[in-house]
Parts: C-alpha cells; structure tokens; sequence
C-alpha cells in the first residue's frame, strides 16, 4: 500500500551527469536531484480526477432535479438553494485540509475526503420514508459530501506538480481540476433525463412515487461508484512518486504557517484571487440551481440541464485545450486570462440584456439564452487551471496545496454568499438578474 519501495530501474538517474561542463544533472538547495517521471502517473491522475467528478455530481444532484424535488420531497425552493450551498459550507475546515495535505502528502487527505464522499452518499441513500427525517438524512450527507470539497478541488496543482514533469504539468492541472466541474455537468444530464419531471398541465401528473423511485435509483448508483474508488484509492494511491519529476517537486518549500503569511501579505497574490474568487464563484453557484432560476424563462427542467451540461463540458474541453497550448508557451497566462474574462463579460452581458428584452427590446429566443449562457460558462470554467498555474508562479516557494486552498476557499466564499442570498430570495426572473449583474460587473 502507498508508494513501496522503488525498483533497481527507477532509481536509475533520468540525465546522466557528467564531470567536465556537460553537467546535465538538476540541482537544488546545492543538492542533485535526479528527475524520473513514472507511468504510474496517468493511474494516480485517473483515481483524483474520478474522484473529483463523483463529488461534483453528488454537490451538484439536486439542483438540475429542482421541480421534482420540490414536488416528490416537500423541498422549498431555498431548501434546494441550502442543498447547493453545503458545498461552499464544508469549505470551512478548509485549511485543516490544507495543514494535512502539507504535512501528511496527498494520500491521507484524499483518504480522508474519500471516507466523508462515502459516509455522505450512505446517510442520504437511506430510504426512510418518513420525510421529515429523508430531508435532514439529504442534508448531512450534503454537508459530508462538501467537506471532500478543499481536497479535490485544490489539490491538482499539487498533484501535477509531484508526478508530472513540467512540460505535462499544465495539461495535468487542467484534468484534475476540471473534473470535479465535470461531474456538476453530469449531473445536469443524469438527474433530468431519469427523474420525471412533475407536469401538473397533464391528466395524470407524475407521481410522487415514480419521481422517489428514480431518484434513489441514482442515489445507489452514486454510492456504489464511489465505494469502488474510494476501494480503489485505499489500495493504492501513493503520497509521491520514489524519485521526483523536476527540480519544483525537489526544491524546499516555505512552512505552512509561512506560507499562509506570505498569503495573506502579498497584494498581487490577493488581487489575482479576488479576480479569480468572484466570477468562479458566482457562476458555480448559479449553475447550482440553474433549473429554478431559469424556470421563470419557460426553460423546462430537461433544458435547463442540457444548457447547464454544454456550458460546463465546454469549459473543460476548452480549458484543456487551453493549459496544453499554456504548456507549450510560457509566459502569456495573464493575456489568455484577460481574454478569457473579457469573453465572459461579453457574454454575460448579452444574456442579462436577452432577459431584459421588455426594456432592451432585443430578440429573446431560446437560441440565444442558450448561446450566451453556455459561452458564460465555457470562458469561466476554462480559466480555472490558468488561474491556478499563475498563482503557483507568483508566489513560489509557497506550496502548491495550500496556494491554490486557499483561492478555492474564496471562490467557494463568493459561491456561498450568492446561494446565501438565494435562500431568503429565490423567484422570479429577478435572481437571474442580480446574478448576471454581479457577473457582467466583474
């Protein structure tokens, strides 16, 4: 179990140094390092980033759901708002997992999250039919389930960085970080498409029954998926690789006490993460309940997880695209990113004037909320790995973990507050446009 001891082979140096001027040999803190990267990698990659997705789709499960739940469970409309909003709560102990993840490597902090996914998605499988006690069941395994969120959305940037050489490292940080928005998009698809939507327009209007049945159907599978990997992560999932891939996975990085100090001391660093913070944030916990606030808009519940799918896988494709072709030139992170949110605004802009149609007297189609909402979604989400790798470069020595812990945590902060504000007002299309105002304003 962990990493084992390493083979003959992969102690082998990967540059062969040399006496006279022909040195190839890495250094650090006046040390050699010899640089190896493993195949083992793409496995370790695999197991995070599956991980990832299963949190997104549980965090994001009820939201896409929002109208059958309200009719098959007695939810509230800011009930589903506080189902969304237990994400950013289990945020809290975030630097908790920061210290752990520091101290104890990757492998006791991914345990460890894997354990609550587990224990949250038992607690609100259980198929109790008294449903006053179903919703608090719902609620804590929520709430579980959030707190594996500081993990598996902060810690690809450290991942990457331990397995990956620095010519993958980007790509690496874009498939880890962006599964976990990968699964919120799954959600929009696998929810809406097995559980019936409640259509009080028809004769027969779809059960209560149906709606509960189908939705623990997902419920089980959900929960059987990720016993297998947490089974999987146990076995093995090793802390580092036996020999590291670059002299940034060598190097001596600052204590977790002086690096949260040089944090919370560095202007650049804060001002990068509030431009980070706010358009993540918002745009993640809108997309957190997207069916009830495009509902006002006469976009049915179906539509609404297809608008909210495309929206994010988009993003990811193209946030891939994006840290490849960041991998292969270096120095222009800061222009992709001023690309990316000038996209953004745009086209917030576009689908707060769309719905403002009565006063703008713009064309308001479903096309076009369709187009607008999901290029808001593909220019946000492809821009998390840029982020991450400018903040890791601006304030290197710090480490990974904790840097990108504690971005995570105020975009998670800004997500919190929006669903916050939702739960005492959630009608109308009003809450799409203090939504989009906040985005358009950035």
């Amino acid at each position: 179990m962990g990493a084992g001891s390493s083979t003959e082979a992969e102690r082998e140096p990967l540059l062969v140094p040399s006496r006279v001027g022909t040195n190839t040999n890495t250094y650090t803190n006046g040390l050699p390092v010899n640089s190896r990267v493993y195949g083992r990698r793409w496995l370790v990659l695999t197991l995070f980033s599956l991980l990832a997705l299963m949190q997104g789709m549980v965090w994001n499960f009820w939201g896409p759901i929002a109208n059958s739940a309200v009719q098959a469970y007695g939810f509230t409309k800011s009930d589903i708002a506080f189902l969304v909003l237990w994400g950013p709560v289990g945020y809290i102990p975030w630097l908790l997992f920061m210290w752990l993840m520091d101290k104890k490597g990757l492998r006791i902090s991914l345990l460890l999250s894997a354990f609550f996914m587990l224990l949250g998605s038992a607690l609100r499988s259980v198929p109790v039919t008294d449903l006053h006690l179903r919703r608090w069941l719902i609620h804590g395994g929520q709430f579980l389930n959030g707190l594996a969120g500081p993990t598996v959305m902060s810690a690809g940037p450290y991942l990457s960085t331990t397995w990956f050489a620095p010519d993958q490292r980007a790509t690496a940080t874009a498939v880890a970080s962006l599964f976990s928005y990968l699964g919120g998009a799954t959600s929009f698809i696998v929810g809406p498409l097995i559980v019936p939507a409640p259509n009080v327009s028809q004769a027969a209007a779809v059960s209560n029954t149906s709606i509960q049945s189908r939705t623990q159907l997902i419920l089980y599978a959900e929960l059987a998926v990720i016993a297998v990997l947490s089974t999987a992560t146990l076995l093995y999932f090793p802390s580092r690789p036996p020999v590291p891939p670059s002299v940034a996975a060598a190097s001596q990085r600052l204590s977790y006490r002086s690096s949260i100090c040089r944090l919370l001391s560095n202007f650049r660093f804060l001002m990068i993460g509030f431009a980070y913070a706010v358009p993540t944030g918002v745009i993640a916990g809108w997309f957190g309940v997207l069916d009830m606030v495009l509902t006002p808009a006469n976009i049915s519940q179906v539509n609404a997880g297809w608008v909210g799918f495309w929206s994010t896988v988009g993003g990811c494709v193209f946030g891939v695209a994006m840290a490849r072709f960041a991998d292969s030139i270096r120095g222009m992170l800061k222009m992709i990113l001023v690309l990316m949110l000038a996209g953004a605004s745009l086209s917030s802009t576009w689908f707060t004037l769309t719905c403002l149609s009565s006063f703008t007297h713009l064309p308001s189609t479903t096309a076009i909320l369709y187009t607008s909402c999901i290029l808001v979604g593909i220019f946000i989400n492809s821009s998390v790995p840029i982020f991450f790798e400018l903040f890791i470069e601006t304030v290197y020595p710090v480490p990974e973990g904790i840097t990108c812990g504690v971005v995570t945590f105020l975009g998670n902060l800004a997500a919190g507050l929006l669903l916050f504000s939702l739960t005492f007002y959630c009608t109308g299309m009003s809450g799409i446009i203090i939504i989009l105002t906040l985005r358009s304003s950035f």
